[in-house]
């Protein structure tokens, strides 16, 4: 048994907890709400909305309380927005991060609708210097042997951004308890970990958040001596819809001879998506696909390929390169967290006659 199979009980506890998008529902524009990706750090907190308080301080003029209605009062905006955990792909890496076992589906996209950030700023007033906000969830549990409250800080340019959303709605509905109801921080283009949910305090702060989950959560390092550098921005990936029927205990693909058109979606939180380029061969020719807008900068891409399909084995590959000509890496980067392996997908496909799709 290599050492990727062998999942402990606690790391199965962990994937019955979360949950990743199912890889088909790559065909939506925007992923329900049922099948987007979720990580729970410790528990669902719960919160009455009617008593529920934002609370703003720190290096503020005007501290401030706000209630939704307060909230609810002030300029709104929604934005489709591809959020992705850090972890995804971690359950590929050679030795396995030992964590939530994510393959690739710690992903998906919605339309997020909320107030803008920067409203609030001009409310409180923050000081002149202020270097970081500072966002404490509602949760609280264990990591790293300390106790704690989930909270993460943002850099005050980045909190400036008109697209950051205090937001209380996906998909035109109110969150969910899952998703972080009543509000919950969204940062766009930025790894999961950065939108704090379940919200209940900002804190403007004039040096830099030496909290658990910045220092020592989110960080790529080389071993546990290394204090290492922060995990920020999403690295571009692409992703294939698996084509044809799968196997059912191996996923593996199965799909007739003849024309067929690969599709999937790509993405980075850096810059637009400039290329998608596909591989039917094991990598030795990459061949490029058509590329579709995407529905805001922040959103993924739709991407096309048509194949035909000859009988036999093969392994499909996709990478994408945003604007900034970063292009995911034949090989993954390794650290101890797991984070950001944006390695190709690679996706086995046996071609037969007989295989009835959609019968």
């Amino acid at each position: 048994m290599s050492e990727r199979s062998q999942i402990s009980l606690e790391e199965l506890q962990l994937a019955a907890r979360n949950h990743g998008m199912a890889l088909e529902a790559l065909r939506y524009d925007l992923t329900p709400v049922g099948l987007h990706y979720l990580l729970i750090h410790y528990d669902i907190p719960a919160v009455d909305p009617s008593t529920w308080r934002l609370q703003f301080g720190g290096t503020v003029a005007q501290p401030s309380s706000f209630s939704l209605e307060d909230l609810s009062a002030l300029p709104r905006a929604s934005i489709p927005v591809t959020m992705e955990c850090a972890g995804n792909g971690r359950a590929l890496l050679e030795p396995r991060p030992v964590s939530q076992p994510w393959l690739l589906e710690a992903v998906g996209t919605a339309e997020w609708a909320g107030t803008p950030l920067v409203a609030l700023l001009d409310r409180v007033g923050v000081d002149p210097d202020t270097v970081e906000l500072v966002f404490t969830g509602l949760d609280r549990g264990v990591e790293g042997g300390e106790e704690q409250t989930y909270a993460r800080s943002l850099p005050l340019a980045e909190c400036r951004r008109e697209e950051v959303l205090l937001a209380d709605e996906i998909n035109g509905a109110p969150l969910p308890p899952q998703h972080g109801a009543p509000l919950r921080l969204l940062v766009p283009g930025w790894y999961g970990m950065t939108s704090v949910k379940w919200l209940g305090r900002i804190d403007a702060v004039s040096e830099q958040f030496r909290g658990y989950q910045n220092e020592r959560g989110y960080r790529f390092r080389r071993d546990d001596d290394d204090p290492g550098e922060p995990v920020t921005r999403i690295v571009p990936r692409a992703l294939i819809e698996p084509p044809g029927i799968p196997e059912f205990m191996t996923r593996a693909r199965l799909l007739p001879p003849g024309r067929t058109v690969l599709r999937g979606r790509a993405w980075s939180g850096r810059a637009p998506i400039e290329r998608v380029e596909v591989s039917v061969d094991d990598g030795h020719e990459w061949r490029p696909a058509t590329v579709g807008a995407a529905p805001s900068p922040w959103a993924w891409h739709s991407w096309r390929f048509a194949w035909d399909a000859p009988e036999g084995d093969h392994l499909l590959q996709v990478r994408a390169t945003d604007a900034l000509g970063t292009k995911q890496p034949d090989q993954p980067g390794w650290n101890v967290g797991g984070y950001s392996n944006n390695a190709p997908h690679r996706v086995p496909v046996t071609v037969r006659a007989g295989v009835l799709v959609g019968a």
